[in-house]
This record gives C-alpha cells, sequence and structure tokens, in this order.
C-alpha cells in the first residue's frame, strides 16, 4: 500500500496507483487522478466514459467490460484510448476511483 500526492491532497493507493478506498472518490478527486494521468481537461466524453464506469461498479461491484463502454457511449475504442492515454483499464477506471479491474496488467 503507497499513497499518491497530487497537488497537496494525498490518497491511499495500491502499488499501481489505483484508490485502496472507492468510497473516498468524487470528482474533484478524479480531476486531480485524471491531470496527474496527463488528461488536462475533462471534457463530456470523458465524463461519459467515467459515468458508466461508475454506475457499473456501484450496480456490480465491477468494472464495466469495453464494449460496454463503447456501446453506451457511441464512442469507438480509439476514440476512448485518445481520451485516456493508459486505456480504459488503467486510465479511465483509474480516474473513475476504481480498484485494479481484474485482468488489467
Amino acid at each position: 500500500m503507497g499513497t499518491l500526492e497530487i497537488e497537496g491532497k494525498v490518497f491511499e493507493v495500491d502499488g499501481d496507483g489505483f484508490l485502496s478506498n472507492p468510497d473516498i472518490w468524487d470528482e474533484e478527486v478524479a480531476r486531480l487522478i485524471a491531470k496527474y494521468d496527463g488528461i488536462d481537461e475533462m471534457n463530456d466524453k470523458h465524463w461519459a466514459i467515467i459515468r458508466i464506469i461508475r454506475n457499473n461498479f456501484d450496480e456490480k461491484g465491477m468494472a464495466p467490460m469495453i464494449r460496454t463502454i463503447c456501446q453506451e457511449t457511441g464512442l469507438r475504442l480509439r476514440e476512448i484510448y485518445e481520451l485516456f492515454p493508459l486505456g480504459p483499464a488503467r486510465g479511465a477506471c483509474r480516474v473513475a476511483g476504481l480498484p485494479k479491474p481484474d485482468g488489467c496488467v
């Protein structure tokens, strides 16, 4: 267990930088993590992806499949990688405050 400091705020994270406690997540935490990951500003497409991920996590306790994100947003996988350069699992799920998804290397 480690910590991640962004703009003076300290978060407990696992070895891969995912929040240890998803319950502390809010939009400000999302913005800070996104900024740390190189996303200067979150736009409507970013937030649409984050909402889908958070809703799925709240309902099912896990991140949605990438296919679900594409279907619900109307975005192509390539576009998701453009929005989240670290990818849907490592990037979008980190910004959404989820624990590291299964199968994420």
